[in-house]
């Protein structure tokens, strides 16, 4: 490892790292970022396959309302205009997502909102007082019929529990449209890198020394040697050799394959919200940019969710409130290592989407320019 002194280490060559490593580079600050994976870009990373640009971890969707990330992102990449507009197979009955006349339709045969806030209205007091579940607190929110069809199969798949199981919290507010307006995201900007993810983030680390295959925790001791503060993006537990215990996440599994086809589903996202179907979502990659790739070929990935396990990639937090309570103990150690900062989902121990992750690193490195 180079005996060079830096400014910042920052482990994770994430949206965070990125982010960081940029702003402090162009203030004149040494950076090395480093990354256990053989690729930059984190969870966002694609790969181009057959002129497809294919979201190696799960799609991603560029969607904001902040109108200074958006002027950020723009620095390094131009964004196409799609709209996530995914559509729900139950059992082969196909309905738009997320909740609205479109789903009403398809759903009862009723054309206006009157009638679809009268069926709403008239199922939701199938629960009275405050709900007990998640199982209870949906049908509160969307009714019975809607439910039982697109939300009670594919939640216990992605959580891998019965819904009676589940806390009432993580459903608290689902989306519920009375117009005809398929668009998942109510944000004002929104879109896809033109030339994929991986791109933007090559953009974001111009000129900035990175070191891929490099494990941070394992080579602790030395690394912590070259540089005046550390930035870390990994797992705060992890961070503290799991000292309360391991944190809970649900994990993913992916299966990639290209076809011998020019359409295989005719939309970016399709989830399978019946239980027996073991797979939640089947993602077609080429309709993130509009059908773009090689005539006759197609790239899709059937997403299915699992237990995380040491050693697996940790996507979605358990943010209930066991996990909670231990997430606070992790970070009151955290507040006491002056020269470490702790950012991003995992260090965080938060669901973050892509707009949240670069407003935190940019207020993040305003903070520590303002220190210096």
């Amino acid at each position: 490892m180079s005996t060079v002194n830096y400014d910042y280490i920052i482990v994770g060559a994430g949206l965070f790292g990125a982010v960081f490593a940029r702003q402090m580079t162009d203030v004149g600050k040494r950076c090395l970022v480093i990354d256990r994976r053989s690729h930059i870009a984190g969870n966002i990373y694609s790969e181009e396959i057959e002129g497809i640009q294919v979201h190696i971890y799960g799609p991603h969707i560029f969607h904001t309302d902040n109108e200074e990330v958006w002027r950020y992102v723009q620095r390094f990449a131009k964004f196409n205009h799609f709209r996530y507009e995914p559509v729900a197979n139950y059992k082969g009955e196909l309905y738009n997502m997320p909740f609205n006349m479109n789903t009403f339709h398809q759903m009862w045969g009723i054309n206006t909102p009157q009638q679809a806030e009268t069926i709403l209205e008239q199922q939701r007091k199938e629960i009275t007082g405050e709900p007990k579940n998640l199982e209870e607190q949906a049908i509160k929110l969307i009714g019975r019929d809607v439910y039982e069809k697109l939300i009670k199969g594919y939640t216990q798949k992605q959580w891998g529990r019965s819904c009676d199981q589940l806390p009432s919290f993580i459903i608290r507010r689902l989306p519920v449209r009375l117009r005809y307006d398929n668009n998942y995201f109510n944000h004002p900007y929104q879109g896809i890198p033109i030339g994929g993810y991986t791109r933007m983030v090559e953009k974001m680390l111009a000129g900035i020394e990175v070191k891929q295959g490099v494990d941070y925790l394992a080579n602790k001791a030395e690394l912590d040697r070259l540089a005046e503060k550390v930035v870390y993006t990994g797992p705060i537990d992890a961070y503290f050799q799991y000292k309360y215990g391991p944190l809970e996440y649900r994990s993913l599994r992916f299966e990639t394959e290209m076809l011998e086809c020019d359409n295989y589903q005719g939309v970016a996202g399709m989830n399978f919200t019946d239980a027996e179907t073991p797979y939640t979502r089947i993602v077609e990659h080429k309709w993130f940019e509009f059908g773009k790739g090689n005539v006759g070929k197609t790239v899709i990935t059937r997403e299915y969710s699992k237990e995380w396990k040491p050693g697996d990639e940790p996507y979605y937090p358990v943010n209930d409130e066991k996990n909670q309570c231990l997430y606070e103990r992790y970070k009151a150690m955290a507040e006491k290592e002056p020269d470490v900062l702790f950012g991003g989902r995992l260090a965080e121990y938060k669901y973050y989407d892509m707009d949240k992750v670069i407003a935190a690193a940019l207020t993040v490195s305003e903070l520590e320019n303002r220190s210096v």
